[in-house]
């Protein structure tokens, strides 16, 4: 790893207690502009359905808002949940992306349906959750963006409008590294998801630099990390901010969705020694900390992963808080905002 690092940050458009939705959506245009001013290299949003705690349902229409409410820096998904969707439809809405803000669009796409099964399942109802779909869809969707349909087929018949010259960039969302098998075979960028599972991804990244296969689009192989990340400089909201992600992480666990909650909500709350004990490995899902605590372990991830970027995530119970936390990162790597 060299020592330019990168900073970029995935946003669910988390819903605080005592906020509403459209409150959350303002508050990641906000943080998409400020992100920009600081020098942030991208900025993607995610896709999640029937949860009360996040808002950020398509990220497609959201990438537009922000891209136009910014200037310079990438918008793209973190990810499309590819599933969901026809290879087609994803195709036009990130070619339409595209011609209207060249040169800044991210295609991030996942295997997870970002929701139940039940809901999965209305979202496309002949959703089989079969890799082999998965793949198809791929190999679909390139088709669909260079126009490189086998000739005679169907397919071939069809093109994604509009028709353009450029193509966004593509990368493979994963927590467990197969993905990565998948990018490197269709030399695409891979991003792995150390806020869902901390384990195996050093590995699964160097198995993806080992196949990579250069594309059209992406001559020498791409990746980097995202994870939860908090930095303050008051160690009571550091605290605070693990206690309430401690929490999360078990009621997600525990199928309980995420409702949202304040720190006084859960200050109380008893752990069994088996829930302790998931709170032990959930902590590996999160860095927090002064700036002068938080660099090293930083430092030290990125190592482990041999990567340059750092994809972070903030949830906190103040959004001023979530703001000065970005705020901190930046100051810290000291990074600069491209011309």
């Amino acid at each position: 790893m060299s020592s330019s690092i990168r900073l970029s940050i995935l946003d669910q458009s988390p819903i605080r207690k005592g906020a509403t939705a459209a409150q959350a959506i303002q508050e990641t245009v906000e943080l998409a502009k400020l992100a920009e001013k600081l020098g942030y290299t991208r900025f993607w949003v995610s896709e999640h359905h029937n949860t009360s705690s996040l808002a950020g349902s398509t990220p497609e229409v959201l990438i537009a808002h922000l891209a136009g409410e910014t200037n310079r820096i990438r918008v793209g998904s973190g990810g499309i949940m590819l599933p969901n969707h026809s290879a087609l439809k994803v195709a036009e809405n990130f070619r339409m992306l595209e011609a209207i803000f060249p040169g800044r669009i991210d295609l991030g796409m996942g295997r997870a349906p970002g929701t139940d099964r039940i809901t999965a399942t209305m979202l496309n109802p002949s959703n089989r959750f079969s890799e082999h779909d998965f793949i198809e869809q791929l190999s679909d969707l390139q088709h669909y963006l260079h126009d490189t349909a086998e000739a005679g087929s169907i397919k071939e018949r069809i093109k994604a409008i509009p028709q353009i010259e450029t193509v966004p960039s593509q990368w493979l969302l994963s927590s467990s590294g197969q993905s990565g098998v998948f990018a490197a075979h269709f030399g695409m960028g891979f991003s792995f998801a150390h806020f869902i599972n901390p384990i195996g991804g050093p590995e699964a990244v160097a198995m993806y630099r080992e196949r990579f296969q250069p594309s059209e689009d992406l001559i020498m192989q791409a990746a980097n990390v995202a994870i939860f990340v908090f930095c303050s400089e008051s160690e009571e909201k550091i605290f605070r901010h693990q206690a309430l992600m401690d929490f999360r992480f078990l009621q997600l666990e525990k199928g309980l969705g995420l409702s949202p909650a304040s720190f006084e909500d859960i200050k109380n709350v008893y752990y069994s020694p088996a829930e302790l004990e998931r709170i032990n490995f959930n902590r590996k899902r999160v860095l927090s900390g002064t700036p002068q605590q938080l660099k090293p372990k930083l430092i030290e991830l990125l190592s482990a992963y041999d990567v340059e970027e750092l994809i972070a995530l903030t949830i906190t119970e103040d959004f001023e808080d979530r703001l000065q936390s970005f705020a901190l990162l930046a100051e810290m790597f000291d990074i600069k905002v491209s011309s």
